[in-house]
């Protein structure tokens, strides 16, 4: 999974804020979600007082990579569903190319 649209455009921390928010929404369970949401917030308030341009630009860029790590984990956890075969006579089977496969 790669970075959600627009992560090469956060240059300011409120930018980081709404586009690691926006990450959490894309993981697939909602206590997934509730979590990473959480440490978002911990992690804004710990730097809240941060002021140096150089720092808060290391911190964006080393958030951003961290988002896209844990997108990445996550999905290798909770792979995308399976595609119906596309089967005409109510085949349930997935995954696989051709026809239906048959049934027991």
């Amino acid at each position: 999974m790669a970075p959600l649209p627009g992560a090469e455009l956060v240059q300011r921390p409120l930018q980081l804020y709404r586009y690691l928010l926006r990450c959490c929404r894309q993981l697939p369970t909602k206590g997934i979600q509730e979590h990473y949401k959480h440490a978002v917030r911990q992690s804004f308030r710990v730097h809240a007082d941060e002021d140096n341009p150089e720092r808060i630009q290391q911190i964006i860029k080393r958030a951003i990579e961290d988002a896209d790590w844990i997108m990445n984990k996550v999905s290798a956890w909770f792979p995308a569903p399976p595609v119906s075969c596309g089967g005409d006579n109510g085949c349930d089977c997935y995954g696989h190319q051709g026809p239906p496969l048959p049934h027991s």
